[in-house]
C-alpha cells in the first residue's frame, strides 16, 4: 500500500499548471488547458513514431510548439548529417490534449537508416529508423505469442517463453480450486462443468466469453485474411508463433485460437438441462484477488455465472466461423464447432433477451450487454457465410443492422461486434443479393475513419462524439484501422494501406505524452501494465508483461484511485500513466492484443509499403458444373502483364470445404486450402489466355468462388 501512495504522489508531481512548465525559451507554453499533463519538461517536443517508419510509407511527426507559423525542420542521419529538410504545417490547438502543434511531414525521403532524428523548434526526437517492415514482423509474432502467456489450464514451459514459465493455473490442484469442476453460483444451476483452458481475460484471472469471442475473432480473422487479400500464408503457419503445438501441419495461429474455442464449447449448457445449447456467460473467483498473484496459488472458489443471449451468439459466431477455417486441419472439430454453432443459434432465438446483470461485478468484470441485435447479426454472417443456408441469409438481410452505419467513431469491440459481421460479408466470397453495396460500405466507412485521422495533429483514426476517450481506446483506434485496412483489401488503394501505416504512428509514440503503448516496441513503452501475472513493479521477481503487450491507454473516465488522483483535470490524450494500479488506463487485455496483432499482420504484410504491384495476371473462376457434393470448375488465366510468364504456377485459397481432385490441363496439388495450379500450357505471352478445368467435391457449405489468385 505504501509503495502504491508513493507512485500516487510521484505521478501528482507530474500533473502541474501550464506556467510552470520548463520549456525552451524560444517555444514558451506548449499547453493551452490548465492542469493538463503535457510532460514537455522531460520529453521531447518532437513526437515521432518510435519504431520507426517505412521506407516508401507515410513519415510525419508531431512538434509541440507556441509559434503559430511554419518552423524548419532538419532529419539527421545516425552521424548527426542532415539529410532531409523542410518546413512544419501550422495545426493550432489539438483539442484532445491541449497543446499546440504543427506536423512535420518527411515523407519524402526514402532511405533507410536507424539511429535517425528530427530536429524542430529548438527540439530533437528520439532516435528512429527507417525501413523497419521486419520491427512490425516481429510485433506480429510478439503480440500473437502474448496468448499462449496468458493461457489456463496448462503449464507455461519457460523455454518456449523465456522468463514466463510458471506452473498451470485452474487445474484443482491445491490451494487452487480450479476449472475442472466448476459449480454454478448459488440458484444458476444445479450441475457442474469442466471449463478448464481457454486465455486469463486480462489483469484477473476470470474467462468471460463475450471478451474472449472478440478476441478469437480477431485471431481467426488474421489468418482467413491470408486467404482473401495479398498476405504470406506462411507467416502465419506452423512454427511461426512461440507456442508448444509446433510440427502438427496447423497454422500456429489457429493452434492457439482453439485453445478458446475449446474452453467456450465447455461453456455451454449441456443437453437436457434447463436452457440447453446457451452458453454461461462467465467464470472466475467468487470474490477479487490482489496483486500480484501466481494463477496455480489462486484460493479462490470459481463459480460459473448465468447463461446469457450474447455469450450464446459469440459461441455461435465463432464456433460458426472457426468451422470453415479448420475444416482442411481436422474435420471432426470443424464438425463439432458447426454442430455447437447451430445448437447456439436456436437457443437464442428461443431466449432472445438473457442479459448478463452490469450488479454482477464481484470477483470479475460484469460485461454487460443489454442489446444483442448486433449479436444476432454477427452469429447470423457466420453462419450463412459457413453454410449458404436460406435460414441464416433471411437473418441477416432482416437484421436492422445489415444496412445500418456500423463504423462508429468509437471503434467495434465485445458490446458491440455487428461491425464483425460486417467486416466478413464483405470479404468472404458468398451469394450474398447485395454483397457490392455491403463491400461499398466498408469503404465509405473506412473513408470516414481516414477522415478523423487527417483531421487529426496527431493522426488518430479515432475521434469519440463527446470527446472523451474511452476504456481501452487504444483498441478502439486499432479497431478503426481493421477497417481502413479491410478497405484496402477491398480496393487496393494506397490511401487506405498509407492510412494504417501513419494510424500506427499513435500507438508507438507519437502522442501527446510521447509514450509507445506497446511493451519493449519504442524508446518510451509501457512494462507495468495492470496484471497480477506480470507484476515486476510489485515483486522484482516477476516479470513485466511481455513484448507485444498493448496497454489499455489513456481513459477519460479514470475510475481508479492511482489515475483519479494524478490525472485530475487531464486532457483526454493525457489521461494515462503506466503503473500497475493504475488499472483503469494501463490494463492489458485479449482483446485489445487480438486487435493489435491484426493490424501488425496486416503492416508486416506490406512489405517496405512501396507502389502497389500490378499482378501478372487475371483470373476469370466459375463454377460450371455443381453436383451438389462435388463440382466442376473452370478458371480462365490470362496474362496482364509485360513480360511473358514461364513456368508459371496459379495459386489461391478456397474459404469454404471444397478439395480439388482431378485438374484438366493442368496438375493441381492442394495442401490444407491451399492450391497450387501447374498448367499443361507452361509459357504465357503477354495477353494471351488459357483455361484450366477442376474437379473436386464439397464436404459440406457453399461453393464459393475464391477471394484472391496469384500467378508467377
Amino acid at each position: 500500500m505504501k509503495r502504491s501512495l508513493l507512485i500516487a504522489a510521484a505521478a501528482v508531481l507530474l500533473v502541474v499548471p501550464v506556467t510552470t512548465l520548463a520549456t525552451p525559451a524560444e517555444a514558451g507554453p506548449v499547453c493551452t488547458t490548465a492542469r493538463t499533463l503535457c510532460l514537455g519538461d522531460v520529453n521531447s517536443r518532437v513526437r515521432v513514431n518510435q519504431v520507426g517508419y517505412l521506407t516508401d510509407g507515410p513519415k510525419e511527426a508531431t512538434v509541440v510548439t507556441m509559434r503559430n507559423t511554419p518552423l524548419p525542420w532538419q532529419l539527421r542521419d545516425a552521424a548527426g548529417t542532415v539529410v532531409a529538410r523542410g518546413s512544419t504545417t501550422p495545426r493550432g490547438v489539438d483539442t484532445t490534449s491541449g497543446q499546440n502543434v504543427q506536423t512535420a511531414d518527411f515523407s519524402a525521403y526514402h532511405s533507410a537508416g536507424t539511429g535517425l532524428t528530427l530536429a524542430a523548434d529548438g527540439d530533437t526526437s528520439v532516435p528512429f529508423g527507417i525501413g523497419v517492415n521486419a520491427a512490425y514482423e516481429k510485433l506480429r509474432v510478439d503480440a500473437l505469442s502474448f496468448f499462449y502467456t496468458q493461457r489456463s489450464g496448462i503449464a507455461i514451459v519457460g523455454s518456449i517463453a523465456p522468463g514466463y514459465g510458471r506452473a498451470a493455473g485452474h487445474l484443482g490442484v491445491p490451494p487452487n480450486r480450479g476449472d475442472t469442476d466448476v459449480p454454478c453460483q448459488p440458484g444458476v444451476c444445479d450441475y457442474r462443468l469442466d471449463v478448464r483452458g481457454g486465455w486469463y481475460d486480462a489483469s484477473d484471472q476470470g474467462k468471460y466469453v463475450v471478451n474472449g469471442a472478440i478476441a478469437v475473432y480477431e485471431l481467426m480473422s488474421a489468418f482467413e485474411r491470408t486467404k482473401l487479400a495479398p498476405a504470406e500464408p506462411g507467416r502465419l503457419g506452423d512454427g511461426s508463433l512461440r507456442i508448444p503445438e509446433h510440427g502438427n501441419s496447423v497454422p500456429d495461429i489457429l493452434d492457439e485460437a482453439r485453445w478458446e474455442l475449446e474452453f467456450m464449447l465447455r461453456m455451454q449448457v449441456p443437453a437436457g438441462e434447463p436452457l440447453a445449447g446457451m452458453v454461461h456467460h462467465k467464470v472466475h473467483d467468487r470474490a477479487w484477488t490482489g496483486l500480484p498473484q501466481d494463477p496455480a496459488a489462486d484460493p479462490q472458489p470459481r463459480e460459473l455465472h448465468p447463461p446469457s443471449t450474447a455469450a450464446t451468439l459469440d459461441l455461435a459466431a465463432t464456433a460458426a466461423h472457426g468451422a470453415r477455417l479448420f475444416q482442411p486441419y481436422d474435420r471432426t472439430f470443424a464438425a463439432r464447432l458447426l454442430a455447437a454453432a447451430r445448437t447456439a443459434w436456436t437457443a437464442a432465438v428461443a431466449h432472445p433477451a438473457i442479459y448478463a446483470p452490469s450488479s454482477d461485478n464481484v470477483g470479475g468484470g460484469a460485461y454487460d450487454d443489454n442489446d444483442v441485435s448486433d449479436e444476432f447479426y454477427w452469429a447470423a454472417a457466420e453462419l450463412y457465410l459457413s453454410t449458404g443456408e436460406p435460414a441464416y441469409l433471411d437473418a441477416v438481410m432482416a437484421s436492422p443492422w445489415h444496412t445500418a452505419d456500423v463504423f462508429r467513431p468509437q471503434g467495434f469491440g465485445w458490446q458491440f461486434t455487428a461491425t464483425a459481421g460486417r467486416l466478413d460479408l464483405a470479404t468472404v466470397p458468398s451469394a450474398l443479393p447485395d454483397r457490392a453495396r455491403v463491400r461499398q460500405s466498408v469503404v465509405d466507412g473506412a473513408k470516414k475513419y481516414l477522415a478523423m485521422l487527417r483531421a487529426s495533429p496527431y493522426g488518430i483514426a479515432y475521434a469519440p462524439l463527446d470527446g472523451k476517450f474511452d476504456w481501452g481506446s487504444n483498441d478502439l483506434v486499432l479497431s478503426n484501422l481493421m477497417v481502413i485496412a479491410t478497405a484496402f483489401d477491398i480496393t487496393g488503394d494506397r490511401q487506405f494501406r498509407d492510412g494504417v501505416v501513419s494510424g500506427m504512428d499513435y500507438l508507438l509514440g507519437r502522442n501527446a505524452l510521447q509514450q509507445s503503448y506497446v511493451t519493449a516496441f519504442g524508446e518510451r513503452s509501457s512494462h507495468n501494465q495492470h496484471s497480477r501475472m506480470y507484476a515486476h513493479q510489485l515483486d522484482a521477481a516477476l516479470p513485466s508483461p511481455p513484448a507485444g503487450s498493448l496497454a489499455g491507454g489513456p481513459n477519460s473516465s479514470i475510475q481508479d484511485p492511482v489515475a483519479s488522483s494524478s490525472l485530475r483535470g487531464c486532457a483526454p490524450q493525457s489521461c494515462y500513466v503506466d503503473d500497475i494500479q493504475a488499472w483503469s488506463t494501463n490494463e492489458i487485455a485479449i482483446n485489445w492484443n487480438a486487435t493489435l496483432s491484426w493490424v501488425a499482420s496486416f503492416l508486416a504484410d506490406q512489405r517496405e509499403a512501396g507502389p502497389v504491384p500490378a499482378p501478372a495476371c487475371s483470373v476469370s473462376y466459375g463454377v460450371v458444373f455443381d453436383f451438389g457434393h462435388e463440382f466442376l470448375a473452370r478458371a480462365t488465366v490470362r496474362n496482364t502483364s509485360t513480360q511473358t510468364l514461364d513456368d508459371w504456377k496459379l495459386r489461391y485459397a478456397y474459404t469454404g470445404t471444397q478439395k480439388v481432385t482431378w485438374a484438366f490441363n493442368a496438375t493441381a496439388r492442394q495442401t490444407a486450402a491451399s492450391v497450387e495450379v501447374t498448367p499443361g500450357h507452361s509459357r504465357l505471352r503477354p495477353g494471351e489466355s488459357t483455361t484450366i478445368l477442376l474437379a473436386g467435391r464439397v464436404d459440406w457449405g457453399p461453393d464459393t468462388v475464391p477471394a484472391s489468385f496469384s500467378c508467377g
